[in-house]
């Protein structure tokens, strides 16, 4: 199948992140809809070891006397999971990754190179990738109606791990390594961080020990602090000049007596036929939000951040932009930059660099500009396929009913935004009111009831990058120095690091004195140094109790 260079990365992106970014409209997430089964392309992948798939059959409703559930199921469907079992010795740990809210194939590299290997060749331990329900095939009903959704909640996703633990036979394997009669220790990175933290509260007796990478463990409705670490630790010359963009665009958009300049604008940008305004505005965000999917693995990482920040400079990059700048003196103007060169370049280069991506990938897609890059499209969002579901529908209901997590433009006033004002809840919580029918804010206590920036327990890990988009959800969100590590409660900060780098790995015969960057192999050695500790523990009790 051939993919746009625009259109495969975004989807590879969309795929590697763990928790999904930006405001994605209609035609991109039509494009992976159709790319549901697209994979990396990466050499290292080709010669990756094939996991046999399982399944256990596992219960749809785990809490039949919650109203909130009503009409409850008694019935039953099929949860996958991967299995390798290649360093497992006796007395060794299950080492569980949760996949969170994809398919659980996209893990399966975790397992061959990456912190699941690791682990368990470190403590000989039994690998394995658990599927979430209602992603990949862990799907209990034919369609993502909303009816059908109903059971795609924190609480009843939490008991099915639980159950999973306590339940799960290992085929090849004489032991009874259900849980509690082994250690578990469950690691998640993003939404799986977070319900990785979740487990080792609620669950303590299942779960030995927990790790909870870039968790994020705190609901948030109106997110805008989103672009707070990008601001922070992004390229300061990028940062600047995505604002002073945004500020241009939010000085025409914002403003009723500049409406006459808005078609202007968008014309300029070769995005006229956009009919809301508001939608213009989010193809803007393309570029910024790129940060997440920046990795410390060639082949891992998204370029699309940098090539973005390499194209938006002070100096014009393009050669069919310069007829422009007449029109762009003008708009520029409207926000105080009055013959300001500087300004004016970085417009044109903010006018090449998203006609050489958004505007492309529309062109090349045969739809209207407002199919294409419209958020307001009914007819999209009221698609109830298993498709639908893999590509966007499942996490979009959790965001709706429990996580909010809306990325906005609503940065304080003090602060210059890296995207649109407009930008606002009304605007990017319309897919919850079309999709799903939802018109009030998500019930974040159904989260945040689990001990949010303050959760903490014995044999609980918290790591995360300080550059992380998501860190201010996180119990991350106020530093490294908030806490002091532990064995008990491991914490770490990754330097520089972005969204839970320390869950993937490159095998040994590609490692060198500076690859992988020292703060990662540090990480790493940091989660097996103390799973190694918690399993010594574990079996030091158990043959105590004997």
């Amino acid at each position: 199948m051939h993919f746009s260079t625009t259109i495969a990365s975004f989807v590879f992106a969309l795929e590697a992140a763990a928790i999904p970014f930006g405001h994605l409209t209609g035609g991109q997430l039509s494009a992976a809809q159709v790319a549901k089964k697209w994979q990396s392309l990466a050499k290292r992948d080709e010669a990756a070891p094939a996991y046999p798939a399982y399944n256990l059959s596992v219960p749809i409703d785990f809490f039949p006397d919650d109203k909130r559930y009503e009409p409850h199921s008694n019935g039953t469907f099929n949860l996958r999971y991967w299995v390798d079992d290649t360093y497992y010795k006796p007395g060794g740990p299950v080492f569980v990754l949760l996949s969170g809210e994809t398919s659980g194939e996209n893990r399966l590299p975790f397992m061959a190179t990456g912190i699941s290997n690791q682990v368990a060749q470190a403590t000989a331990g039994l690998s394995v990738i658990l599927e979430h329900r209602y992603y990949g095939t862990s799907f209990p009903f034919p369609d993502a109606s909303t009816k059908n959704l109903r059971f795609l909640s924190t609480e009843q996703a939490l008991a099915e791990i639980d159950y999973f633990a306590r339940h799960v036979k290992f085929e090849g394997i004489a032991e009874d390594l259900t849980a509690p009669n082994a250690p578990w220790i469950v690691y998640g990175g993003s939404y799986a961080g977070a319900q990785a933290a979740f487990l080792r509260v609620v669950y303590p007796d299942t779960f030995w020990g927990a790790i909870s990478s870039s968790g994020v463990t705190t609901a948030i409705y109106d997110y805008w602090e989103y672009y707070e670490p990008i601001r922070q630790f992004a390229p300061p010359d990028c940062v600047r000049n995505t604002q002073t963009m945004v500020d241009v665009v939010d000085s025409i958009l914002l403003h009723d007596d500049q409406k006459d300049k808005v078609a202007r604008l968008q014309e300029a940008f070769g995005l006229g036929q956009i009919t809301d305004k508001r939608d213009f505005a989010n193809v803007l965000t393309s570029g910024i939000t790129g940060w997440q999917s920046t990795n410390w693995d060639p082949e891992l990482n998204s370029p699309s951040f940098f090539y973005y920040c390499g194209n938006l400079t002070g100096t014009v990059n393009y050669d069919n932009v310069e007829h422009l700048r007449p029109t762009v003196k003008e708009l520029v103007s409207v926000g105080g930059y009055v013959n300001d060169s500087l300004v004016e370049n970085i417009t044109l280069n903010a006018i090449g660099y998203f006609g050489r991506t958004s505007v492309a990938a529309w062109n090349e897609s045969g739809e209207t500009q407002d199919a294409f890059f419209s958020v307001l499209n009914d007819t999209f969002w009221q698609d109830t396929s298993l498709v639908a579901a893999e590509a966007w529908r499942s996490w979009s209901y959790q965001v709706c009913t429990e996580w909010g997590y809306i990325q906005t433009g609503s940065t304080p006033a003090d602060i210059k935004p890296l995207i649109s004002r407009t930008l606002d809840l009304e605007y990017l919580t319309y897919f919850c009111r079309s999709a799903f029918n939802i018109t009030q804010p998500p019930d974040l206590w159904q989260v945040n009831k689990y001990g949010n920036y303050s959760i903490e327990y014995s044999r609980l890990a918290i790591i995360g990058g300080n550059a992380d988009p998501w860190r201010p959800a996180t119990p991350l969100a106020n530093g490294s120095s908030t806490r002091v590590s532990s064995t008990d409660k491991p914490w770490l900060e990754i330097a520089h690091g972005v969204h839970h780098w320390e869950e993937n790995g490159v095998p040994a015969n590609e490692t060198t004195p500076i690859f992988p960057p020292a703060q990662v192999v540090y990480a790493q050695q940091f989660v097996k140094n103390f799973v190694i500790d918690w399993v010594k523990e574990f079996n030091d009790q158990f043959r105590l109790e004997l």
